[in-house]
């Protein structure tokens, strides 16, 4: 329990959010990994004064259906031994809430502009999407706008949303595909599942010949080449968090998941309450319980992540509440730095985003403001290892979320 206690069955509980932002993004249950069960749905947040207006908008929703429960998955992946694998019941691509193979049809007309929404709602693969003979253009990442950035393929992480502006053709003379290909990158493959392509139509005149090509691109998210629509300079750290992306095994050879060698778990008192009625010792980390791994940060400083993933293990790494800038990335063995890539120092604003994909053997430097108080979390957004421990908290401004937060009546009670 981070920010409340859960709905409990047959309940209900309203949420109001004062929108500030707009964008792509997506609503889940975030008690006991619900998300893997189904508890999920794309939310579009849009801007009537939108700097890229379009003609009109298509939306890709992917995740994996397992035909097991995330409470059966753990259990199963828990086995003593260490010889557990939900891979055994393996799961079925969805695309907009319908099996893979049964993509819809898209329809452009010539020379109008289309905005494509990705959503990657997975609890692990990764997955890309692209259109034959058709440059696509990043506009949003993650809820934030940049610069237009051409690109024939994006490829996507759990928790990651991209939008991409495609101009269509000047001619109905041909139809075309669109590919939503799931990647057997860090799983086990398995026909029809790891790898597996998924074809849908691009239909300019319903009697155009289809215009097959020969490959599909497919190629890494290039973040460090991609900049904000509203500049925003290399953030200079006020102090730097060293992460270090592991796993263990009890002695019974069970596995959890770590951050700095701490497996997350709960507290028995939702850790915002404690936040707001503590007083002066919310700004002590142990106020917490040494199991939930906070950190506490002052208001508005600049905080710099190092994410260190040494293992063999890859980690979609989410922050609840805030946006990172993503400043570097090499690997976590070299030590000649011929792997390192950094964003440039000055006349460059670096791409921002809150789910960064950090491969095994890689690290990342992001940074970002600590502005918005509250109780946040930060966590491997694959399912398995959020519940295994894969969790830390980040309080942020407790004083200021003091003066300015009151738990409403209906929570109290």
């Amino acid at each position: 329990m981070v920010n409340g206690c859960g709905i409990a069955p047959g309940s209900n509980f309203t949420y109001e959010i004062p929108l500030q932002q707009s964008g792509t993004y997506w609503l889940h249950g975030h008690a006991a990994e619900q998300n893997f069960d189904g508890l999920q749905t794309p939310l579009i947040i849009t801007d009537p004064n939108d700097p890229y207006p379009v003609d009109e908008e298509y939306l890709f929703a992917v995740d994996d259906w397992w035909p097991i429960t995330i409470k059966e998955s753990l259990a199963i992946l828990q086995q003593p031994g260490g010889l557990g694998t939900p891979f055994v019941y393996p799961p079925q691509t969805l695309i907009n809430g319908v099996f893979g193979n049964l993509t819809k049809p898209v329809t452009f007309e010539p020379e109008k502009t289309y905005r494509i929404r990705l959503v990657s709602m997975m609890s692990l693969p990764l997955w890309e999407f692209a259109i034959d003979d058709h440059e696509l253009y990043i506009v949003e990442v993650d809820g934030v706008l940049t610069k237009p950035k051409a690109v024939n393929v994006v490829r996507m992480a759990p928790a990651q949303r991209v939008s991409v502006l495609v101009r269509a053709k000047n001619t109905v003379a041909k139809n075309y595909q669109y590919h939503i290909t799931v990647l057997d990158e860090y799983v086990p493959p398995i026909p029809g599942v790891y790898p597996a392509q998924f074809d849908g139509a691009v239909v300019y005149h319903p009697d155009a010949p289809v215009d097959i090509v020969q490959s599909i691109p497919s190629e890494r998210f290039d973040e460090l080449s991609i900049e904000t629509l509203e500049y925003e300079p290399v953030l200079v750290a006020d102090q730097s968090m060293f992460l270090n992306l592991t796993y263990g095994f009890t002695e019974e050879e069970i596995p959890f998941e770590t951050i700095n060698l701490i497996a997350y778990q709960d507290s028995l008192v939702p850790s915002l309450f404690s936040a707001l009625t503590t007083g002066e010792r919310a700004i002590n980390p142990i106020t917490y319980g040494p199991q939930t791994n906070t950190r506490v940060l002052k208001y508005n400083e600049v905080v710099e992540m190092l994410f260190w993933s040494p293992t063999e293990l890859p980690h979609p790494m989410h922050l609840h509440g805030h946006v990172f800038q993503i400043i570097e990335r090499g690997l976590v063995n070299d030590t000649t730095g011929a792997s390192r890539q950094r964003v440039p120092d000055t006349g460059f604003s670096p791409l921002q985003r809150d789910t960064v994909h950090v491969t095994q053997g890689e690290y990342v430097i992001a940074r970002f403001r600590a502005n918005n108080p509250g109780v946040w979390n930060l966590h491997c957004h694959f399912s398995w290892h959020i519940g295994l421990g894969f969790n830390m908290l980040m309080v942020v401004g407790p004083r200021e979320l003091q003066r300015t937060m009151r738990l409403p009546p209906a929570v109290i009670e």
